[in-house]
């Protein structure tokens, strides 16, 4: 397309044109900035119609002028709207790569926390059955606990008062028992508790006693001596074989019965695993005169539950 106003093409002299028959002059109108602003937002120029040119060189220079300042005008947009349309694209383009990086950081993210959660379930698995493991071995290391024997020192029968007035016979006994006690385990340690030890006559208490707390290393055992006494405990005829107790002490013989019960704990991995045992004792022992001060075997006279 060619750029030409009119008053170029008034004012072309042709006084000089070569005397040759006369032909049609024809005009090329360059496009306004409107038809230019529209071709910048992509639409491809439309190819004018042929023309017939002239031989003359200045109009031939004019036309050549005007077809590159055309074509420079649709390579670079000289509008603000058409710079502002090719920046906002721009924007848009980074802004979508920067979604996209966004949602790859979302989902790494959330990877990571499914793998730590993952990770946690599975070490919590694995320690819960090592606990287990544990706990399930402990118990086959229960604590041995045997009764060796029994001394009574001395008994005393007396007429009293109880506390309500009422006359009875009194009774005070004075005893020792000796217990042996053995923990087996290879891997942990108990701390070892007692009920108090009772003597009974049939369910009459007739005298009793604590023994103390201990702690029992690995593969050890130790020798548990317990007093086991009472004073002044009445009788309300409950005892007919201690009627002549008081003349005839040598003659005395009463079954009696001891009672207990040890508790042993274990903290195998601190307080998170823990294993308790409980043995039962129960031992069938006479009283007797004629061996006051001397020892009772009662290794087979205990039965443990």
């Amino acid at each position: 397309m060619h750029a030409k106003t009119d008053s170029d093409g008034t004012s072309l002299d042709t006084s000089w044109l070569p005397r040759s028959p006369r032909r049609p002059v024809y005009y090329v109108q360059s496009p306004s900035n409107h038809d230019v602003e529209k071709m910048s937002y992509g639409s491809s120029p439309t190819v004018s119609p042929p023309h017939l040119y002239y031989h003359c060189s200045p109009i031939h220079h004019s036309r050549e002028s005007s077809t590159s300042r055309f074509s420079n005008s649709l390579k670079m947009p000289r509008s603000l709207s058409a710079w502002k349309h090719i920046r906002i694209d721009d924007g848009d383009g980074d802004d979508h790569d920067g979604d996209d990086d966004d949602e790859k950081d979302d989902g790494g993210g959330a990877r990571k926390v499914r793998l730590y959660f993952i990770g946690l379930l599975f070490f919590v698995l694995l320690f819960t059955v090592f606990c287990l493991i544990l706990w399930g071995a402990s118990k086959g290391y229960k604590p041995e606990v045997s009764v060796k024997s029994m001394v009574f020192e001395n008994f005393y029968i007396q007429a009293g008062n109880d506390q309500t007035g009422v006359p009875t016979d009194m009774l005070s006994l004075n005893s020792t028992v000796k217990i042996h006690y053995r923990n087996p385990a290879t891997f942990f340690a108990v701390h070892v508790t007692s009920t108090p030890l009772e003597i009974h006559y049939f369910q009459l208490k007739l005298a009793s006693g604590q023994m103390k707390k201990f702690s029992q290393p690995r593969k050890s055992r130790r020798t548990v001596v317990t007093v086991v006494h009472s004073s002044q405990v009445p009788l309300y005829g409950g005892m007919p074989h201690l009627a002549d107790a008081r003349e005839h002490a040598n003659k005395v013989a009463v079954p009696l019965n001891l009672t207990f019960s040890l508790r042993s704990r274990a903290y195998i991995l601190g307080r998170l695993v823990k294993s308790k045992f409980y043995n039962r004792v129960r031992c069938t022992v006479t009283l007797t005169g004629k061996k006051l001060g001397k020892p009772h075997n009662l290794t087979k006279a205990c039965v443990y539950l």
